[in-house]
């Protein structure tokens, strides 16, 4: 048979006793030892479209395009032993399935929804799907792994950019905070001790759901409605103390109550594979009294009205009187955590944030914020500084040396994986469809 062709195959008989030929699916092409069904194509645009996005400017072709790359990155990873353990790859689709039956319901929901009959075929179905993604993203890894660029390189980008052309880069703002995080007093933290440990009591000896006890009681928002589950590794960027504890426990063991910077947790293991743990835990903080916040507001404003006094500066105060540790040494001065600079663009600005800095003028404190941490910690207050603002301007070399060194070694990583593309476009099976090769493929799959 072609390996283009459509097959067709006999079916069920039906109420007039006469069979029918179903088109089997169409192969779309074959990159290595991967065949793309035309099928992939529309499951793929279906995909995007339920997770919210534009597929207005994507073509079947553009579309096919990207799934011949994947393919291709899957399959040399294999050429070159780098490799995917199942244990890791089944990890991800347990974490997939439990995430799907916390939103749509339960499992009967999700196999309905998926149009799958039973647990095990859609298992399977994203195994095969998350084997592929997992060794197509360590093969991109590996090929740029090593790219480094050198200021002049990064010179020579920006150079060779006609004036004209030359991005320009939104308003942005340097932000310095300072910081009053009151503390529980010892009672209210023995008072969240002893809850916990009656919570592990409960589990340990009247079989008590450690899941719903989460639910119940757990103040982590991050995992309360799902039973406080998470599943994590040693590289999983969790609270080291929080890791250290989880990998000291065996199966089924409950923790003794530890504190972290979050409050006081009891953990839970429920399945160790490997590396991986899957557990549960809950989280509960002792309660910090109005009276303490009230006196980190009363601290704040008092340390306001002194840098307004000139009795020392904002980056002064935040080395003697804040209570965050990650920014106090420098001049309370906030980092950007894409790129860990000190600038934060406007159009892309956390939105708390933005509200909270929006109306103040050049080197003007704002009144004691209260701030909930995100993150499940307690509470606190802190007065806010824009100690730098840059309006929206043309590329400066100087002044934008970071963004500008970012977008060059974007560009020479590339052009590597572009190289690497075309090299083993030539030396790998490839073949695509009749009605496929009309496309304007953006590397060369068609070969000629």
């Amino acid at each position: 048979m072609d390996s283009v062709a459509e097959a067709t195959v006999e079916t069920k008989k039906d109420s007039t006793n006469n069979f029918k030929k179903l088109k089997l699916d169409g192969i779309a092409a074959v990159v290595g030892d991967y065949v793309i069904l035309e099928s992939d194509i529309e499951k793929t645009l279906i995909d995007l479209k339920s997770q919210g996005a534009s597929t207005e400017d994507i073509t079947r072709c553009s579309l096919l395009g990207k799934l011949m790359e994947d393919r291709l990155y899957a399959h040399q990873a294999v050429q070159d032993s780098i490799l995917v353990s199942d244990d890791e790859v089944n990890a991800v689709g347990d974490r997939q399935l439990q995430s799907l039956v916390q939103q749509i319901g339960s499992i009967e929901k999700v196999l309905k929804y998926y149009k799958k009959e039973d647990e095990q075929s859609f298992r399977e179905e994203l195994f095969k799907i998350n084997k592929l993604r997992m060794l197509s993203e360590k093969m991109q890894q590996d090929i740029i792994a090593d790219i480094e660029i050198t200021p002049e390189e990064v010179r020579q980008f920006f150079n060779k950019i006609p004036e004209d052309e030359r991005p320009v880069f939104g308003a942005e703002l340097e932000i310095a905070q300072i910081v009053k995080a009151p503390k529980p007093t010892e009672a209210e933290k023995q008072k969240v001790i002893d809850k916990l440990n009656q919570i592990k009591a409960d589990v340990e000896d009247n079989d008590a759901s450690f899941s719903v006890k989460a639910i119940l009681y757990s103040q982590d928002p991050g995992s309360k409605s799902k039973g406080g589950f998470y599943s994590i590794t040693k590289d999983t960027g969790f609270d080291k103390t929080f890791k250290d504890v989880a990998f000291s426990l065996r199966e089924g063991e409950v923790s003794e109550p530890f504190e972290t910077i979050f409050g006081y947790h009891i953990i839970y293991i429920e399945k160790i594979r490997g590396q991986e743990l899957d557990l549960r835990h809950i989280l509960m903080q002792p309660e910090i009294s109005q009276e303490a916040l009230d006196e980190a507001k009363r601290e704040l404003d008092t340390i306001r009205k002194k840098i307004m006094d000139g009795e020392f500066t904002f980056a002064e105060a935040a080395l003697n009187f804040s209570d965050e540790k990650e920014t106090k040494f420098d001049g309370g001065l906030l980092r950007n955590p894409k790129d860990f600079s000190s600038r934060f663009e406007l159009t892309k600005m956390d939105p708390t944030l933005y509200n909270q800095v929006r109306n103040l003028k050049d080197n003007e404190i704002s009144y004691p914020i209260l701030e909930e941490d995100p993150r499940g910690g307690a509470s606190k207050y802190k007065i806010l500084q824009v100690t730098n603002r840059y309006d929206e301007h043309v590329a400066d070399f100087a002044k934008d040396y970071t963004k500008i060194q970012e977008l060059a070694l974007t560009e020479k990583q590339y052009k590597a994986i572009k190289k690497w593309m075309d090299e083993h476009i030539e030396d790998t099976y490839v073949s695509v469809n009749e009605a496929n090769r009309e496309c304007d493929f953006a590397n060369n799959w068609v070969k000629e």
